[in-house]
């Protein structure tokens, strides 16, 4: 059995993940200064912590538990704060997007922990162009059953939320001609995209601990979907938009997740529909490629339809 945390939490608890990039104050390219952050944020009263990512040049924001939206964006409006300030106190500046513009991002260092080069080691080239930044969302379930309730119950509305959140058509100082270029990179890791359609928790956790037990992946936080079970953490993560510039947009997608699983949880679980997961991959490469000008299969599978329409209806 995965170690768990169902229920510790309240339902619809919210803790979220910023990934923000570190850049030279006088050029804007990335520096490689992780550490810097970490070793200056010791004994900072924060509402959180700053963390590691695979990319040196990266810099994670992670809040605490929140009871709310509300709470979760003044965490983060406190973590953005103290990052600034040992940014500017270093000759640095932070910035939030899905890809830096123009620096490739092969070019940019590795974290030296075991972690990061056991996954180069493993994914090669393809691990060293993550160097992408996107907002992850947890939010609080009580229990397992409900958790997959929740993920099957929004799985069909996420590829909008990518369109929604696109922000990175630059890779490398070219256009790319996708409107998230992070979302096209991350479909290159394996298990990544949309979970396999499970009929159950517990179907996935035997999924799971088989794929371990063989030796393929160390644990499920080595599965880079868009959407999955975060059980030792007690929630349900979402990790589909773009990393926003903006806290009021941060604000809007941390809002607008919960307020999916909320209403999730309310309805029925969804029909065992396997092949709706084709639907979810056009979806996503659709909005990826034209964010709200994408036509998208309806979450209900009876049409296709402009984002922008199925936007109102959300």
């Amino acid at each position: 059995m995965i170690e768990s945390a169902w229920g510790e939490s309240s339902t619809l608890s919210v803790g979220v993940e910023e990934e923000i990039m570190i850049l030279d104050g006088e050029t804007f390219e990335p520096v490689g200064a992780v550490d810097l952050f970490l070793r200056e944020s010791e004994g900072l009263d924060l509402p959180g912590r700053l963390k590691t990512e695979l990319h040196a040049s990266v810099l994670e924001l992670n809040t605490d538990i929140c009871a709310d939206a509300t709470e979760a964006v003044a965490a983060l409006a406190e973590l953005r704060a103290a990052a600034d300030a040992i940014a500017r106190r270093n000759g640095l500046r932070i910035a939030a997007a899905g890809v830096h513009p123009i620096t490739p991002p092969e070019e940019l260092p590795i974290v030296d922990e075991q972690r990061y080069l056991d996954m180069v080691a493993y994914v090669g080239p393809i691990a060293r162009r993550q160097g992408v930044s996107g907002l992850h969302v947890h939010v609080g379930v009580d229990s397992a059953d409900a958790c997959f309730h929740a993920l099957e119950g929004i799985l069909q509305w996420l590829p909008l939320v990518l369109a929604l959140s696109v922000n990175s058509p630059y890779l490398g100082g070219r256009e790319t001609e996708l409107l998230s270029t992070r979302a096209a990179i991350l479909a290159e890791l394996p298990r990544s995209g949309a979970p396999p359609a499970f009929r159950s928790y517990a179907e996935w956790e035997a999924w799971v601990e088989r794929l371990v037990r063989i030796g393929v992946t160390v644990d499920y936080t080595r599965l880079w979907w868009d959407i999955r079970p975060h059980p030792r953490f007690g929630t349900l993560e979402v990790r589909m938009p773009d990393q926003p510039t903006a806290l009021e947009r941060t604000a809007a997608f941390v809002e607008l997740l919960r307020e999916l699983v909320r209403v999730a949880l309310r309805e029925p679980p969804p029909p065992y529909e396997p092949g709706r997961r084709g639907d979810y991959q056009q979806n996503r490469w659709a909005a990826l490629r034209f964010g709200m000008e994408a036509e998208l299969i309806h979450p209900d599978g009876s049409r296709a339809l402009p984002a922008r329409d199925l936007a109102a209806e959300l």
